[in-house]
């Protein structure tokens, strides 16, 4: 391990005596592309740091719009409950029952889809953390 470092210590000296030996318009050309490289790599960051941020703000309104889909399901839940209890013998009143409970399908429907967005979401998110980590 300690060679292999040597030997890399060796190669980078090699590499900066190389570019003191070269002639003063080189160097400043070797300069102005690693600038250019820089300005890239720091334009690419930026921008994958807006976008995690972005990511990550929807990601919590999505978690707050779960929070408060749940929160309803559970109300109408319990509100179904209470309506099936008031009406157990009454089969007139069937029909607001299904209803009911279709409401409450549809809403556990739309917190699945909620959760698999935010899934996804958060899978992007860290997609983009690991290709910004990478740059």
């Amino acid at each position: 391990e300690v060679q292999k470092l040597n030997q890399q210590l060796e190669e980078k000296n090699g590499e900066i005596q190389q570019m003191i030996n070269q002639p003063p318009y080189e160097k400043e050309r070797e300069i102005l592309r690693l600038q250019k490289s820089l300005a890239e790599k720091e334009k690419a960051q930026a921008t994958s740091d807006v976008l995690c941020r972005s990511l990550t703000d929807e990601t919590h309104q999505l978690q707050r719009k779960l929070a408060s889909t749940a929160e309803m399901c559970q109300h109408l839940a319990k509100c179904l409950e209470e309506k099936q209890r008031k009406e157990k013998g009454n089969s007139d009143d069937q029909i607001p029952t299904e209803r009911s409970n279709q409401v409450f399908l549809l809403l556990l429907y739309n917190e699945t889809s909620l959760q698999a967005l935010i899934c996804n979401l958060q899978e992007e998110n860290r997609m983009l953390k690991q290709k910004v980590a990478h740059v």
